[in-house]
C-alpha cells in the first residue's frame, strides 16, 4: 500500500473505533507522526488532506517545517518528544502545540519564551504512567500538583495530558490512569495511543492519537 492509502486505512480504523466506543470520528485528532521522514515523503499525506503533525525533535523539525508550514499555512504541528531547556525557544517559535511539558525548568522556560515571543502554543503535561526510569514525564502521583503550579506559578494554561505506556504492557490500565488524572485536574485533552494501540485509546477516551508506522512505514534511523 501508498502511505496516502495507509494514511486512508488509519483514518477509517480511527472513526471506527470512535464509533465502537459511542463517540463521534471528530471527537479524535489524529497527530500523524513524521519523525525521521522527510519533506517528500511528508507531502503526499499533506496533500491527502492530514493537517496535523507529529515531530520527536525540534532540531529536525526545524529543517524540514517552516517550508512546508508556509505553503500549508493551516498545518497545526504537535512536539511530542522530550524537549531541552535551551531548546524551548525554538519550540515555541515553531510548534502549535507543544506536548512533553515534564518538568519544572521546561515550565519555567516555556513561560518566558512565551512572553518574550507573545507567541501561545498549547500545552499538554507529559505524565511517566509506568514509572519508568529511562522516560521522560511527571510521575502520576505528582501530576495534579506539577499541573497547578504550571497554571498558578507560570500562568501557563494546560490543555491536556500525554503518555507513552511501557512497551511490554497491556496499554488500558495506563489510558485509565491518564483519563483519571485529567478529570482530577479539570483537563479533557488527552493525547494517547500510538500505531499499535490507537484503538484501545479512543475506547479510554483519547482526544488525540499520535500515529507514525503505520502510515508512513518502518523508519529510516539512519
Amino acid at each position: 500500500m501508498s502511505t496516502v492509502d495507509q494514511y486512508h486505512a488509519v483514518a477509517t480504523a480511527i472513526a471506527k473505533a470512535a464509533e465502537d466506543a459511542g463517540r463521534r470520528p471528530s471527537d479524535v485528532t489524529l497527530v500523524a507522526v513524521s519523525k525521521t521522514h522527510d519533506a517528500e515523503a511528508i507531502l503526499p499525506v499533506i496533500e491527502a488532506g492530514q493537517r496535523v503533525f507529529g515531530e520527536n525533535k525540534v532540531q529536525e523539525a526545524k529543517a524540514k517545517w517552516p517550508a512546508l508550514k508556509e505553503r500549508f499555512p493551516d498545518i497545526e504541528l504537535h512536539l511530542i518528544g522530550p524537549l531541552q531547556s535551551n531548546k524551548a525557544a525554538d519550540a515555541v517559535a515553531l510548534f502549535d502545540v507543544i506536548e512533553s511539558v515534564d518538568r519544572e525548568k521546561i515550565a519555567r522556560e516555556l513561560a518566558k519564551e512565551m512572553k518574550k515571543q507573545e507567541r501561545a502554543p498549547r500545552l499538554y503535561v507529559q505524565v511517566n504512567t509506568g514509572e519508568e526510569e529511562q522516560k521522560a514525564g511527571i510521575p502520576p502521583k505528582e501530576a495534579a500538583s506539577f499541573v497547578a503550579r504550571c497554571r498558578e506559578e507560570h500562568g501557563l494554561a494546560i490543555e491536556g495530558l500525554m503518555c507513552i505506556p511501557p512497551a511490554d504492557e497491556n496499554p488500558g490500565p495506563h489510558f485509565a490512569l491518564l483519563a483519571k488524572i485529567a478529570g482530577e485536574c479539570g483537563l479533557e485533552k488527552l493525547s494517547m495511543g500510538m500505531s499499535g494501540d490507537f484503538e484501545t485509546a479512543i475506547q479510554f477516551g483519547a482526544t488525540s492519537v499520535r500515529v507514525g508506522s503505520a502510515i508512513f512505514g518502518a523508519r529510516d534511523y539512519g
